[in-house]
């Protein structure tokens, strides 16, 4: 059984807005009658509690579709759904979100809502009599609760930071907030970045290594362990120590920034040399095995922290591999495109394009291959022709698939790692090259020199190379937009991109970024097709689908067996262009990278104020 199946059933006071304040707390009903000492009482009543806290990171409000697929886009990689301002969930694409945009409520709600079920159980569990006198296998698996509940508080209240910026302090349950503090003001980020750093530091001393899980009687599965709390608290210290919007509606970043990058570089160390955690040799199986595979453990670790889902409905499942991925006979909202300049980012023998970059269709058979145009791909990584255990087929309308969203992978641990080393050194050191070259060699299944990064690069060109690498490594994963947040370099990158995609449309060479390495050399030709030619009725799901190369232009003439489908050329203009051109015409307006705060909530907290700009 997954081990957040569980319902929670905690007597709380049942949360309108979630525990920002509310007008309505102290007439509200309790969910049950049960007393935290019937809830709180052993280790298997505890672990359902804390299953509950788990189950508020899924579903469609949570990491089931708007969290991991409204909120990410659009950016350098990709960019969301298509069409005119809704205000819906294409304006949050957009970057034009109104504090009335429905699509933002909610999950706002859920995020303050596991806020508040973990606060239960940190407030419970160490007061519970096993805690403290059981045995010391039933007070080991306790402490581990403990430290999974702050885990799982931090990461609660890390999303709703990066969405949304300072917010109302929130750290003990709703009905001690309720008698002290019913409308909290909003506290400044750095205030509450820097209680989840403490919590995530108390954590690691509580929850055991993956080899430790025996010990204390647990089973290796889907619950977070020692280096998911590390990895955790070296990305909540680069955000912190990163850039953001202020409450005065400009990018800033501390002077001390250098601290918390030193935390991310400690914590990662940890996680690396721990040899707990390592790459699964293969890109594609750890995808389409892996994650598509519906596999319960991960053998190699480097699926650090997954949110399990279930049931096919809103509450606790996903909507990965429907309503982004291409589609599977009529079935399939393709609502994530790859842009043509990420594409052509890749290099040709680099493994990771054809996994994260879908250029096809499957036809009614459920096995046959249509070919799309440049302007077509989707992303790849949770595609619904990968899925088994169970599979689905081609007839089948479904749109729950109970795909897991991978909130950190330890790939992403190498990188953040390597970055952190490079900029407290000055210099790129040669651990900071072998952590970035692991992760190239996997990309490339090659162990040859040529793959790697070159050596003696400077410190500016090893950032370049890593904001590159970050890219090729993590797309589609919705990590990039506040990766380039906290670099200060989102607008930089959806300038840059929209003037490529121009290029492109034009069939003029693509000029390369100043802030990141930039293309393979033959990417940036005029040489590149206008069409490609799909072997009709192919199976392949990668490059081998296609007869003519990527990369010089295509016959003019159509071969036999083949399909041919529009590539590079004055579509792209009229469509990728000119969506992507909607996201970023209101950009320059930086606070615009934040979300306004819900209407309901400045409703119903009158201390709680919107954000600048809205």
């Amino acid at each position: 059984m997954k081990f957040n199946r569980i319902y929670l059933f905690i007597s709380v006071t049942l949360l309108v807005l979630s525990g920002v304040g509310c007008k309505k707390f102290l007439d509200q009903q309790p969910i049950t009658e049960l007393s935290p000492e019937m809830v709180f009482k052993d280790v298997e009543s505890t672990k359902r509690a804390l299953a509950g806290v788990y189950s508020r990171l899924s579903g469609d409000q949570g990491y089931g579709i708007r969290l991991s697929l409204y909120f990410t886009v659009d950016n350098d990689e990709t960019q969301g759904p298509t069409s005119a301002s809704d205000n819906d969930r294409r304006d949050l694409a957009r970057y034009i979100a109104t504090p009335g945009n429905s699509q933002i409520t909610k999950p706002f709600q859920q995020l303050f809502q596991g806020i508040e079920y973990a606060n239960i159980c940190i407030e419970n569990i160490p007061e519970m009599d096993m805690y403290n006198n059981g045995t010391t296998q039933q007070k080991a698996q306790l402490q581990r609760m403990y430290g999974e509940a702050l885990t799982l508080r931090a990461q609660f209240y890390f999303e709703a930071i990066r969405n949304w910026g300072d917010l109302p302090e929130h750290f003990i349950s709703a009905s001690k907030l309720a008698t002290t503090n019913p409308f909290p003001q909003k506290e400044n980020r750095d205030v509450l970045y820097e209680h989840l750093l403490n919590d995530l530091l108390l954590a690691e001393s509580l929850v055991p290594w993956r080899n430790e899980l025996g010990s204390i009687g647990d089973q290796l599965d889907e619950r977070i362990t020692k280096g998911t709390v590390k990895g955790l608290r070296a990305r909540i210290a680069l955000f912190r120590g990163g850039y953001s919007v202020r409450s005065n509606g400009n990018m800033e970043r501390g002077s001390n920034y250098l601290t918390y990058y030193q935390i991310a570089r400690d914590e990662c160390y940890d996680i690396i040399s721990s040899g707990q955690h390592v790459l699964n040799p293969s890109y594609k199986s750890l995808w389409k095995d892996q994650v598509c595979g519906h596999a319960v453990n991960d053998p190699d670790g480097e699926l650090m922290f997954q949110v399990s889902t279930y049931g096919n409905n809103g509450a606790e499942d996903s909507k990965l591999g429907y309503y982004n991925g291409p589609q599977m006979n009529i079935y399939g909202n393709k609502s994530i495109n790859i842009l043509p300049t990420y594409f052509y980012l890749f290099d040709s023998m680099d493994l990771r394009r054809d996994v994260t970059c879908v250029p096809y269709n499957v036809d009614v058979d459920g096995v046959s291959k249509k070919g799309t145009s440049i302007t077509g791909i989707n992303d790849g990584k949770y595609r619904r022709d990968w899925i088994t255990g169970p599979s689905f087929g081609p007839a089948n309308a479904i749109q729950y698939f109970g795909l897991k969203w991978q909130i950190l992978r330890y790939a992403d641990v190498l990188l953040m790692f390597a970055e952190a080393e490079n900029e407290i050194n000055g210099v790129p050191s040669a651990l900071a090259y072998e952590a970035v070259n692991k992760v190239r060699r996997r990309g490339f299944n090659s162990q040859s020199p040529a793959v790697e990064l070159t050596p003696g690069l400077s410190n500016v060109d090893f950032f370049k190379a890593i904001v590159r690498e970050r890219s090729l490594e993590l797309g589609g994963e919705g990590v990039r937009k506040y990766d380039l947040i906290r670099w200060n370099l989102l607008m930089t990158a959806v300038n840059k991109t929209s003037d490529n995609l121009l290029r492109m449309s034009n069939l003029n060479e693509l000029s390369n970024p100043d802030y990141m390495a930039g293309y393979p050399n033959y990417c940036i030709s005029t040489n590149l097709p206008t069409g490609m030619f799909y072997y009709t009725g192919t199976v392949a799901d990668d490059s081998h689908m296609w007869k003519n190369s990527l990369y010089v232009k295509a016959p003019t003439s159509t071969p036999s067996g083949t399909t041919k489908v529009t590539w590079l050329g004055s579509s792209i203009n009229t469509t990728a262009l000119s969506r992507y051109a909607l996201g970023i015409r209101d950009l320059d307006k930086q606070w615009r990278q934040l979300f306004p705060i819900p209407q309901p909530v400045i409703d119903a907290n009158y201390n709680c104020t919107q954000n600048f700009g809205y």
